[in-house]
């Protein structure tokens, strides 16, 4: 009882007063059924204007119709095969996982658990959690309508017209999940992303013949009673929660009085919520670039929402304050240092729910490649490579240019020391918390060469799963770093709480003639008082060698532990059949690890198999090696072999 005492008054501490205040509120309102006034049912349809009037108002968009497209057309095969999958009822869901829907269900079931969420109770009632009915993402995943872009796109470039199919799809959500009833009103970023894809295929089909005064009627007092409930909760997502849900809300908002300027409320809407959209990107996005998710696909959904947010403001001549530009350049600086030139792919390094809200290209979901152009383009006219994705942005007006990312790159507040040479990227994250964690991942250490990801980051798999996989995926020991007794350098809580946060973190990155080092430092387990470590790596020039020295002090008689998690196919065949019956290490023809503790001792790593997600809700085998000592520090060399 005194410690759960105790770490209440952490996350307390951590999270501040008016977290604490407001969740406490929230939970009284949600018990008294406070939400169910608030947000009513059975809302009458609302008329705001007409079709006739909408198409001749001329508001600014990336594009004026599909009419008003001509670029190359290309019907890539993936595009193709996409397309005839969901005409057999098979989806992509999170931009990877493959699986069958039926339509009665496309809404209402979690095709992973088979689910079916009650459709006639209010949103408030609804846990978002929960062991029975599984993942909630996978029943919001389609009804944010993100894979609306393939139909535009197969739509375009097969010159086979997709209206129908679309504005029906549209059409029937807004039968089927009647306003404020059912799981899809659960979450306001959900809302927010449906109304802005739903908006993108409005523009894209406004003179279709599909397009009839009765559907647009519908579809608009829709998106008026979802922005309404965007406005009515916002202060959840900018208190409780604020992360990338707060910045898409208040963006939404703030589109609202662009978009819809013929809603009563939306001038209001769009003044407030600009202000909001400008003060959590100066608060989120800190000063170095970096992000306070600690997650590349989330700073990516960031980027994302940038460049719609600073195009279409542009577009309205409504300028952002300086800030809103100078964090976003930031933020593209950041990511592209930690993208590997040859994928396109950054770590898989923290969080990632496999979003990509707004899909223009057939490239992986792991390549940020085009999302990074698409924000670059919009403040510079500039990228590093041109895609079909800057078309659908209105951004074909473009100059390829070179981006020199090589050498040492520090970037402090957030915790992140990278080195590029040619093909190779060492990665090393160490940071103090100041805002919540979510995964306990400090001194992790990635390694990529030629495009290979050899050293790599497990990823996130599902946010509700089994308690062995949160073990693995969101726990030190699921990453490249080291642990005193196998520990989480941070204590877990429920959801996405962690406990007794690293306060006091620091690194350091310096370049030598022939090498480069990194100097790190924390004090983790403040559970158990506090326990110093220390990591220095050090990578030779000119050598694909990495030696990696963890120390402890004080460790209290603790094991101290090194554990590193390799791509299997960075190993030969017979390597990967085999590693768990090999001596020593790992060595093969492509990788070589060895360690030995404080007294020169060669230790003999604890092999096993475990997991790798390198997109949501899948998971493949991972190898991961364990070096154990009980002396107070262990050196490893890492050494990638021709």
């Amino acid at each position: 009882m005194f410690e759960k005492f105790k770490q209440i008054r952490d996350l307390s501490l951590n999270m501040g007063s008016r977290y604490v205040s407001y969740r406490l509120k929230h939970a009284i309102r949600s018990k008294l059924g406070w939400y169910k006034k608030r947000f009513p049912t059975g809302m009458p349809q609302r008329s705001f204007i007409s079709l006739k009037e909408w198409r001749a108002a001329g508001i600014p968009f990336f594009i004026e119709s599909r009419e008003s497209l001509d670029f190359p057309r290309s019907l890539s095969d993936d595009l193709i095969s996409r397309f005839r999958e969901s005409e057999n009822k098979t989806y992509t869901f999170f931009n990877n996982l493959k699986l069958e829907v039926k339509d009665e269900d496309k809404w209402s079931v979690n095709p992973s658990t088979g689910y079916r969420y009650d459709m006639n109770k209010h949103w408030s009632e609804i846990q978002d959690l929960s062991a029975e009915a599984g993942d909630i993402k996978y029943v919001w995943e389609r009804a944010r309508f993100s894979h609306v872009y393939d139909y535009l796109r197969y739509d375009y470039h097969s010159q086979q017209a997709q209206d129908e199919t679309v504005l029906v799809e549209i059409e029937d959500f807004i039968d089927r999940n009647p306003i404020n009833l059912g799981p899809q009103y659960k979450c306001s970023q959900e809302i927010s992303l449906r109304i802005l894809n739903w908006t993108y295929a409005l523009y894209y089909y406004k003179n279709s013949e599909q397009l009839t005064d009765q559907r647009f009627e519908k579809i608009m007092s829709a998106i008026y009673y979802q922005l309404q409930h965007v406005w009515e909760h916002i202060d959840f997502s900018r208190i409780a929660v604020r992360n990338n849900h707060a910045i898409t809300e208040t963006l939404m908002l703030y589109l609202s009085g662009l978009l819809f300027p013929f809603f009563p409320e939306s001038k209001r809407w769009s003044a407030q919520g600009k202000k909001w959209f400008e003060e959590e990107i100066a608060y989120q996005i800190y000063d170095d670039g970096t992000f306070l998710q600690h997650s590349m696909n989330y700073h990516r959904v960031v980027i994302q929402l940038l460049t719609w947010a600073v195009n279409l403001s542009e577009l309205h001549d409504d300028r952002f304050s300086d800030v809103v530009y100078q964090k976003a350049k930031k933020s593209l600086r950041f990511l592209d240092v930690c993208r590997d030139s040859k994928t396109g792919f950054l770590p898989n390094y923290g969080n990632n729910d496999g979003a990509l809200f707004f899909k223009f290209s057939d490239a992986d979901y792991r390549d940020y490649t085009s999302q990074l152009d698409a924000l670059r383009a919009t403040l510079t006219r500039t990228v590093t490579k041109k895609s079909e994705e800057l078309n659908w942005y209105g951004l074909d007006q473009v100059e390829e240019v070179d981006i020199d990312i090589s050498g040492i790159h520090a970037f402090e507040e957030g915790g992140y020391f990278v080195h590029n040479s040619g093909d190779t990227k060492t990665f090393l994250k160490c940071g103090a918390y100041k805002h919540r964690p979510f995964q306990a991942d400090n001194f992790h250490l990635d390694i990529w060469k030629d495009g290979v990801n050899y050293l790599w980051d497990c990823g996130t798999y599902k946010y509700n799963t089994e308690k062995v996989y949160h073990d693995h995926f969101q726990g030190s020991a699921g990453h490249n770093t080291a642990t005193v007794a196998g520990r989480d350098h941070m204590v877990r809580g429920r959801r996405f709480v962690w406990f007794y946060w690293i306060k006091e973190a620091r690194g350091k990155i310096q370049e030598f003639d022939d090498r480069v080092e990194w100097d790190l430092s924390q004090v983790a387990y403040r559970n158990l008082g506090g326990i110093k470590m220390q990591r220095k790596a050090i990578k030779f020039k000119n050598e694909d060698i990495w030696t990696v020295i963890d120390k402890v002090h004080d460790r209290r008689g603790l094991d101290l532990q090194q554990h590193f998690q390799l791509n299997p196919a960075c190993l030969p065949r017979h390597d990967r059949q085999a590693f768990a019956r090999s001596l020593s290490g790992v060595e093969g023809k492509a990788l070589n690890i060895k360690a030995t503790d404080a007294n020169g001792k060669e230790l003999i790593a604890e092999k096993g198999e475990k997991w790798y997600s390198g997109y949501y809700g899948t998971k493949e085998k991972s190898i991961k090696l364990t070096f154990a000592s009980n002396t107070d520090h262990i050196t490893t060399q890492i050494k990638i072999l021709s």
